[in-house]
């Protein structure tokens, strides 16, 4: 199995609003994807930004690249992103993994 994990922030004020829009987005688009074995989505707030972690679960990397494109280490963007305005980070991380345990 892959995971694939994601980090973008938001200003506080539009926390509400981006956990909602990324749920919409990136998170229905990842389960949509087929192959997707889930999604799930860390939110903390850090001062006056709300960060959010994004792990993506893939039977394989062709599934990753199903849902992110050939440059799949590249950060998946949508257009109303900007509206949050995000601070994404361009690159993204697979990793190999055998299980994943609750902590």
């Amino acid at each position: 199995m892959i995971v694939r994990t994601w980090h973008g922030c938001v200003p506080t004020r539009h926390g509400e609003g981006f956990a909602r829009h990324l749920q919409k987005t990136g998170v229905e688009h990842a389960e949509a994807t087929s192959d997707s074995l889930g999604a799930y989505v860390r939110r903390e707030t850090q001062g006056e930004w709300e960060h959010f972690f994004l792990a993506t679960y893939w039977r394989d990397l062709e599934a990753v690249k199903a849902f992110a494109g050939e440059q799949y280490q590249m950060a998946v963007t949508y257009p109303d992103d900007e509206q949050f305005e995000l601070l994404s980070d361009p690159y993204v991380f697979q990793h190999n993994v055998e299980t994943v345990s609750p902590l």
